[in-house]
């Protein structure tokens, strides 16, 4: 989808639609009074009072007709420029207007308005030239926001809406959004009853249901299995930690605002952590380490916890409890390439495993001019930046460059995804850390018996389990692959009177070889059944019927397709472990 915003000429077209919408609400419903109606990457809102009033979604067609009205007028819109005195004056009976007045600057001389016909805005524009060139638009819902973002303040209702230059686009539009409606992870969480929230547990503490809790831990074993085998030691860490390991580690100072607030415990304050490095850090700190031991390579399916804007918030994509998939990986200097590269094609190997072929990398350096952000060392920094620019170039790794865009600590590459809804995020990352070890003054012992401090990468594969769930979600509209779904095979008896013993036999066959499989023997008619197992998309579909039953085979259907096969039950069993271990 097209981002609105960023157009100049449809951000134009959508701010001038927002001042039509704001036009016949008015003609509507003349009590209205109107806070905000800016562009937005999808189009644009308007906020609006309607005291006891409630516009519903049907309400949208008649505001839409006569919005439409108005355009057919094809009043011009003009711009008037007012004094703050007389832009008082003019808003006078408008509390929301004489409230953005208030705050202006006082050296800003001229104010702006705009009026339409019988409606006038205050508004610094541009516009259109007429009413007659915003045509094609649709207003897409409507919900509640508190004024100023505020929930001390009044509920104000916001209809949102989008417009286009001519109707192929906005049609074109209108099927993206209709595709990212279905792709939604929060959508599909819900119908296929994965996770759930509930504002009394707490808005961006998702709890995950029984199939969603299964596709987790699939995840987990998966990335687990294959840290493993490339020597990465897993440990466990607490929720929880002292301030003063956060004072240490520089993230009281440079991440405060993004944690919880701290809990005063017996006379020392404790806050849940928003990362794990910290922790990481004291355990390669519990012994001393000898060259021969590096690298070290500490993994952990951590539990964070980090204090995002209820308005950042986004079912499991972005919460304020999530779990990482996250590692620190101890080295000397002269590790530096060889664990990063293999860093790097464990992320492309997961990708290639999910097949995850839209991304693009991206080396995150330090802003110099931020002195608040970045530990100052500008020697460290041009260090760390000029190792990691290296490795990626003896690599032959495409990357651009973002200022700005490093941890606090030091550089790092992320490799950003472009999903099927919504913009581009970062879903894997390896940083490149030469502060921290020096914070806590982590050593070693070299080769000529001297103390060296390591260096540490900081690495996430699936970033947070969280978030690469609501992306595979997305990506798959949640069809799962066969390995990761929560249910493998339904097992549909014709008649459950008639098969019902026979279906209950191979359900436990597909049980007791270790796959999840699920009976579905009740008195429904079949085709009832069918459907079900579609809508909740489980990859194999088994229907017996009384052939299957007499020459003891088994008959599936895909997930998708239409075709049945009918094939000895070892048979079918042989087709779902190859799919399963081959993550078909």
């Amino acid at each position: 989808m097209i981002n609105i915003k960023e157009d100049e000429k449809l951000s134009v077209l959508n701010h001038s639609c927002a001042h039509l919408l704001a036009q016949a609400v008015k003609h509507l419903y003349p009590e209205a009074k109107f806070w905000v109606g800016p562009v937005i990457e999808e189009g644009f809102y308007y906020d609006i009072d309607l005291g006891d009033t409630v516009i519903k979604e049907e309400d949208l067609e008649k505001i839409e007709k006569e919005m439409k009205k108005i355009s057919k007028d094809g009043k011009r819109i003009v711009r008037e420029e007012l004094s703050k005195k007389d832009a008082l004056e003019m808003f006078k009976d408008d509390p929301y207007k004489l409230d953005l007045i208030d705050r202006m600057d006082e050296n800003e001389t001229i104010i702006s308005a705009y009026r339409q016909g019988d409606f006038v805005d205050l508004c610094r524009g541009p516009h259109v030239e007429t009413v007659k060139e915003i045509k094609y638009f649709k207003l897409l819902k409507v919900s509640g926001a508190y004024w100023k973002g505020d929930a001390k303040n009044k509920m104000l209702q916001r209809i949102y809406g989008v417009c286009f230059e001519n109707e192929e686009d906005l049609d074109k539009h209108l099927k993206a959004l209709e595709e990212a409606k279905e792709r939604d992870h929060r959508k599909l969480g819900k119908d296929l009853e994965l996770f759930m929230s509930d504002d009394l547990v707490g808005r961006g503490l998702p709890m995950f249901l029984p199939n969603g809790y299964i596709v987790w831990q699939e995840l987990e074993n998966y990335i687990k299995e294959k840290e493993r085998k490339l020597g990465y030691l897993h440990v466990m860490t607490p929720c929880v930690g002292n301030v003063e390991l956060y004072k240490k580690s520089g993230h009281w100072d440079h991440y405060k605002e993004n944690m919880f607030p701290a809990m005063e415990v017996d006379g020392e304050s404790f806050v849940l952590r928003p990362m794990n490095c910290p922790h990481h850090m004291m355990i390669y700190a519990s012994k001393l380490h000898s060259y021969k031991d590096l690298p070290i390579r500490i993994g952990e399916i951590a539990h964070d916890f980090r204090y995002e804007a209820s308005g950042a918030v986004k079912g499991i994509e972005r919460g304020r409890h999530f779990c990482q998939n996250d590692a620190h990986i101890f080295v000397t200097k002269d590790q530096i390439k060889s664990e990063f590269k293999n860093v790097v094609d464990l992320i492309f190997d997961v990708y290639k495993d999910f097949n995850i072929t839209d991304y693009r990398c991206v080396l995150s350096l330090r802003d110099p001019e931020d002195k608040e952000k970045y530990h100052p060392d500008d020697e460290m920094w041009n260090q760390a930046e000029n190792e990691l620019r290296q490795v990626l170039n003896e690599l032959g790794i495409e990357y651009t460059e973002e200022i700005g865009e490093a941890a606090f600590y030091g550089p790092k590459l992320d490799v950003n995804v472009r999903p099927a809804v919504g913009n581009e995020y970062t879903l894997s990352t390896c940083q490149l850390d030469f502060c921290l070890p020096m914070k806590f003054d982590l050593k070693y012992i070299d080769s000529n018996g001297e103390k060296q401090t390591p260096v540490v990468l900081h690495r996430a594969i699936l970033g947070s389990l969280d978030r690469f769930m609501a992306y595979i979600l997305e990506e798959t509209k949640g069809a799962l692959p066969t390995w990761l779904s929560p249910v493998q095979v339904s097992v549909l008896p014709v008649s459950p009177e008639h098969q019902g013993e026979y279906a209950k036999e191979i359900n436990d066959f597909l049980e007791d070889e270790g796959i999840r499989s699920k009976l579905d023997d009740r008195s429904e008619k079949l085709g009832y059944r069918i459907r079900e197992s579609q809508t909740t998309k489980v990859p194999f579909m088994l229907i017996l019927g009384d052939q299957e039953k007499e020459n003891k085979t088994v008959s599936y259907r895909r997930f998708g397709e239409e075709k049945t096969t009918t094939v000895t039950k070892d048979d079918f069993l042989k087709l779902l472990k190859d799919t399963i271990k081959n993550k078909k």
